[in-house]
């Protein structure tokens, strides 16, 4: 094992995290399908068909159990800019940990839908050649996304130049 450590065995160092505004959209990110589910069983309740409680109720618990792992959720999400790659890593139970190399970056991308937006939040997208290695840092504020994919791209050319 390098001094450096393991990206799973040391979680906290060196790591940039997103924003803490991010846990706001991905709670309504969960109350907008639990809203639309509803909607759609009304009718299911108005003429009585006796599971429809049932079905309403469990959609219910499994949003409220999300939206009390989504804080944690977001505070696994996180970054780290090496010398020769970016290493990105998300997940509480099931952990993922992928390193992009510059070099491999193809595009870099910034997308602001209108709830992030809203809350001055951007998602950073990565594109390499390889199909599974395509990664996206969601819930950066836009100053900062919009710095990162400048530096990304700078990288990215300086490095491509060398190969």
């Amino acid at each position: 094992m390098s001094a450096e450590g393991s990206a799973l065995e040391m979680p906290d160092v060196g790591w940039r995290r997103v924003s803490p505004k991010y846990v706001v959209a991905e709670l309504i990110g969960l109350i907008v399908p639990l809203l639309i589910f509803s909607l759609g069983t009304a009718p299911l309740h108005l003429i009585g068909w006796e599971f429809a409680w049932a079905a309403t109720l469990a959609v219910i618990v499994m949003v409220l159990l999300s939206a009390a792992f989504t804080p944690r959720r977001v505070r696994a999400i996180g970054y780290q800019l090496r010398d020769d790659d970016l290493i990105f890593r998300r997940g509480i139970l099931f952990q993922r940990v992928v390193a992009v190399p510059y070099g491999r970056m193809q595009l870099v991308d910034v997308t602001r839908g209108p709830l992030s937006r809203a809350l001055g939040l951007s998602e950073l997208k990565f594109v390499t050649a390889a199909a599974t290695s395509g990664v996206v840092i969601p819930g950066l504020p836009a100053v900062e996304a919009d710095e990162l994919r400048d530096k990304l791209v700078e990288l990215a050319e300086s490095r491509r130049a060398g190969l």
